[in-house]
Order: C-alpha cells, then structure tokens, then sequence
C-alpha cells in the first residue's frame, strides 16, 4: 500500500470499541478522530484510545481524515454517509448502508460525483471459516448448489442491549439488523438473488427491558419480529430464510447449503469463525479441518466461553487496499446495494403478499484465501 489512510469514526457507542481495537490489526489505515452527536461519549472514547474527540462537523472537515466509518443508529445512515462523500471523503458503513433502495442509488450517485467509494458492513463473510465454506463451493465439493437453509432466531436484543429501542424500529428488526449478515455470506456461497417471497408477523407491540441499566421499562415494536422467507438465487438455487426474535429456543442450524453431491453446515455468519461440517453424497459427515487462514484464529476474549475470531476492520482495510490498488472492494457498494434489495423486498413481499423480482443485481465478491488475507494485516 502507498500510504496510510486516516480514519475518523462517526458514532462512539458500543460498536465502536471493537473497531478501535481492531483497526491497529490492518494495514494503511490508522484512526485519528472520533465523534458523536453527543460531546461527552466522543471524549470518553477518544482518551480511552487515545484520538482526538471531535464534533461531527469538525470530523467531516478534517484533513487528516481520509475515510469516515459510520456507526450511527440505522436511520441515521444514509443523511450521514452521504454528508461524508459531499465532504469528499470516503464513507464506510456499519450495516444497514441504508433503509430503501431509493436511499442507496441516490448515495451511489453522490459518491460517483464526489470521485470517492462507500463500503459497508458486515465483513464477517471474509473470516476464515466462511472463505474456507467458499473455496469447498468452489472447488464442487458438494456439486451445483440448489438449495439452503439459514435460520436466525432468538428471544430479542432487548435482553442484552443497554438501549434496544432501535432494534424495534423500521430499519431494524431481524431481516435488517441481523439479516445482512446471513445476506452477504449468501451472495458470496451462491451469488445474487433474482426474486424473494415471504410472510412476516409482529406478536407484540411493546417488549419489557430485562437489561441494564433499563430493566422494567418497555420499548415500542414498530416493524416485524417474525420473518419467513424464500430467496430464488440467479443460479436455481433455493433457499429458506427463519429471521425471528420470538423464539426462546430452537435446534436449527445457522446456515446449510445443499449440492447434488452434498451438503455445507456453515457456522453462523455473524461470527469470522466456527466449525464447518461437510457431508458427502453416502451421508457421511466430517468437520473440516480449518485451513491457515489469518482471519480465523481466536483473537477476542469474552466473559464467558472460549475466545472466538474477531476482525471487524477487515472490509474496511480491504476497500482501502482496494482503492490502492484500483480494483473493488469486496464489501462493495454494489453488493452492499444489493442486499439492500434482497432485504427490503423481502419486508414488501411480506406487506404485499406477493413474490418481488429484484432490480438489482451484483457479482460474488472476490475471494479472499490465506495469501489474501494475510496481505490485509501487519
């Protein structure tokens, strides 16, 4: 890379940390400034990592800033990503990059006419396992894909987050906040989605806080909890999408792919790593044993449970190496845009009662192998 990119972060709530700390792990960039709305959690932030604090319209002034990473709540996305390239600057979102397809095409049209690129979350399709799961496809381990399951479900993010309420609002839910991620490890298995049908629910109006510091108090639901749907691939493949967080407990797995010679149990994509079982055509199951990819190995510690791999950043440094060496990005507008798409239709399927053709299409992001990986860190 020819130089180092200076990075601001736009938001200093819990996300944050983990880029702060992630970030030193990639090469070309280096974060010099945060801020946020509020003075106090920018401040708080930047001495616990030493930056400087900024407001946010010092930040999309600052020359020593050549990327802005977004991290503010959902509906907030698309007015600041695009106050980011009007300012010139690079934008790199945490996921959704926006709430509307509408919304996307005009932020792509305000990035082409600032000359700068926009990313976006999530990157975990890049973690080791997964990219191991891409190369197996690849190589027709389990044949021609055809078809998949993935299933996403929990009891709510009101049980572990200090402030839920925008989980609950639209622009969130689980299709839109949780659904990227099992969205963009889709596209990179199989590849884009031609059409989408679903039905969705919402059994409450209003969720009880069980977390700190809010417990007791209720948050409002004003979008669906409860999402089925499925997603008719440009290859014939078919797969089943679960989004619910009105489940207490289940025995689904996150991700299965299915070939004509066998089939792929994926770890879930919300993570970099995790068991990958392959079964063959004779029904015999093998966990794989995990290749030396960089960007699988256990890094982050947690209260409870075993280290796990965390690498938040990588989609980041990748676009920044990307634009260094003036090819796309894996975490592209273009896929990002795109999930977009599969996602929104996949609300309006459920709001019509109708199956929905996309509008939009993409290319599978490239791979990203050991060698590749390995070209992103120090």
């Amino acid at each position: 890379m020819s130089k180092t990119y200076g990075v601001g972060i736009l938001g200093a709530g819990n996300i944050s940390a983990a880029y702060l700390k992630l970030a030193p792990l990639f090469k070309g960039i280096e974060v010099r400034a945060i801020a946020d709305i509020l003075p106090q959690a920018a401040q708080a932030r930047a001495a616990e990592f030493k930056v400087a604090a900024q407001t946010p319209d010092e930040l999309l002034a600052n020359p020593d800033v050549d990327v802005i990473v977004n991290l503010t709540i959902p509906e907030a996305h698309y007015a600041i990503s695009k106050a980011i390239v009007s300012a010139g600057k690079h934008a790199y979102s945490e996921k959704p990059l926006v709430l509307t397809l509408e919304e996307g095409e005009d932020l792509k049209a305000a990035a082409e006419a600032n000359s700068v690129q926009v990313g976006c979350a999530p990157d975990t399709f890049l973690g080791g396992a997964h990219q191991q799961a891409r190369a197996l496809v690849d190589e027709g381990a389990i044949g021609r894909v055809v078809a998949g399951t993935c299933h996403v479900m929990s009891h709510g993010m009101e049980h572990w987050h200090p402030n839920p309420d925008f989980f609950f609002k639209p622009g969130a839910g689980p299709i839109l906040d949780i659904g990227p991620y099992y969205v963009a490890n889709l596209i990179n298995l199989i590849g884009p989605v031609r059409r989408v049908t679903a039905i969705a629910s919402t059994p409450r109006d209003r969720r009880e806080i069980s977390s700190e510091p809010r417990r007791g108090q209720y948050v409002s639901v004003e979008t669906p909890t409860t999402i089925h749907a499925v997603l008719e691939f440009h290859n014939g493949a078919l797969v089943t999408l679960g989004a619910s967080w009105d489940v207490e407990a289940h025995q689904h797995s996150n991700m299965e792919i299915y070939g004509t010679d066998g089939s792929l149990y994926v770890p879930d994509p919300n993570f970099f790593g995790g068991e990958l079982v392959l079964a063959r055509r004779n029904g015999f199951r093998e966990v794989v044993e995990p290749w030396k990819h960089p960007l699988g190995i256990a890094n982050w510690e947690r209260p409870e449970g075993p280290p796990f791999a965390n690498y938040r950043t990588a989609g980041l440094a990748d676009m920044m190496l990307a634009i260094d060496a003036g090819r796309k990005p894996r975490c592209s507008l273009e896929t990002t845009l795109h999930g977009v798409d599969v996602m929104t239709s996949i609300l309006k399927s459920a709001e019509m009662g109708q199956a929905i053709t996309l509008t939009t299409t993409c290319q599978r992001p490239d791979a990203l192998g050991p060698v590749e990986a390995q070209a992103l860190l120090v």
